[in-house]
């Protein structure tokens, strides 16, 4: 018996040690999957195309992830249908719908229950009360028309859309409807192009970004990309911290790279590039400085879709990093 529980004893105790090593990596697996600028993720702003797909490039040729975290609202606007509604017509094009329906229903659940009592569908059997049937079918019919159109046209002054009402049913004039405001309205997006001083720019903070974001240096993250961006990046940095550990991220180089789109909207000037690149990046004990997770002597290699942002007009040194979204 005693032999037995010490057996039992064993098993829980090889089990608790599992549990717990299985609970530590669970804790320390989010500091080593968020490895690389923005850990793998899509996030930021591409201003109105923030919710709308890149295009394709030969360094991206397939998808690219959408948004996971973005401070744009989801665009609001509103595509009005010119097209009405159709009615819904019932058996025979609408011949029983309506009010000549509703007597008709009222009709022939009349007969109905003649029959069920022996006296036919109008109180007396034979064809000649089937053939009787029918005519007063027909009408009935034309009556019920003749009534629903006389109180169409009758209606038809009041129900007309006069000059001031909209294809919407709503006022068209200064103040946009019932509602009392305007609809928003898409903003203007004009495609622009660059020059090569701009893609050197793209480059250079592909690594300088990256530098900074190994450092930890919020300072020049903000120099390197907008203020949404920089957010995120602090929000990893001080999780590294909590979790003890550092991104160390060294030896980034452009492989290839090719412009997906580029266009100006309101103020702001907008590219995004499909890059492919390479990079060592490890993930360290902050005290020990021990290699917790990557190679430091095996380059690994990311395409990711970057977009940059400046005020409209201004030099290539005027480009921020404004969203990072993972290629498949």
């Amino acid at each position: 018996m005693s032999s037995f529980f010490y057996f039992l004893r064993g098993i829980v105790s090889r089990n608790a040690a599992l549990a717990l090593g299985l609970a530590a990596a669970l804790a320390f697996a989010p500091a080593v999957a968020e490895a690389r600028l923005g850990g793998g993720s899509s996030f930021g702003s591409r201003g109105a195309k923030t919710f709308s797909a890149p295009p394709p490039t030969a360094t991206a040729p397939h998808t690219v992830a959408p948004m996971e975290r973005s401070m744009t609202p989801q665009p609001s606007y509103s595509q009005p249908s010119y097209s009405q509604p159709t009615p819904s017509r019932g058996l025979f094009g609408g011949m029983f719908s309506g009010f000549g329906g509703g007597l008709m229903a009222g009709f022939l659940g009349a007969g109905l229950v003649g029959m069920l009592f022996g006296h036919g569908m109008m109180g007396h059997g034979g064809i000649g009360s089937i053939l009787g049937l029918l005519f007063q079918l027909a009408l009935l019919f034309f009556v019920a028309r003749f009534v629903l159109s006389w109180f169409a046209n009758r209606n038809q002054p009041s129900m007309a859309g006069s000059s001031e009402r909209s294809a919407y049913g709503a006022s068209s004039g200064p103040m946009g409807g019932f509602g009392g405001a305007p609809q928003p309205q898409p903003p203007v997006v004009t495609p622009i192009q660059l020059q090569d001083a701009d893609f050197s720019a793209f480059e250079r903070l592909l690594g300088d970004t990256q530098s900074a974001y190994s450092d930890e240096n919020l300072e020049r993250l903000r120099a390197l990309a907008t203020s949404e961006m920089v957010s995120y990046f602090s929000q990893e940095i001080a999780e590294h911290v909590r979790s003890g550990v550092i991104n160390k991220i060294s030896g980034v180089k452009l492989l290839q790279g090719d412009l997906s789109e580029a266009w100006r909207e309101d103020n702001d000037d907008y590219a995004t590039l499909a890059m492919r690149f390479s990079l060592i990046d490890v993930m360290q004990d902050r005290a020990t400085g021990r290699i917790v997770s990557g190679n430091p002597s095996v380059a690994e290699q990311a395409t990711e879709v970057w977009t940059f942002q400046r005020i409209a007009g201004a030099s290539a040194l005027g480009w921020k990093l404004s969203a990072i979204q993972q290629a498949s």
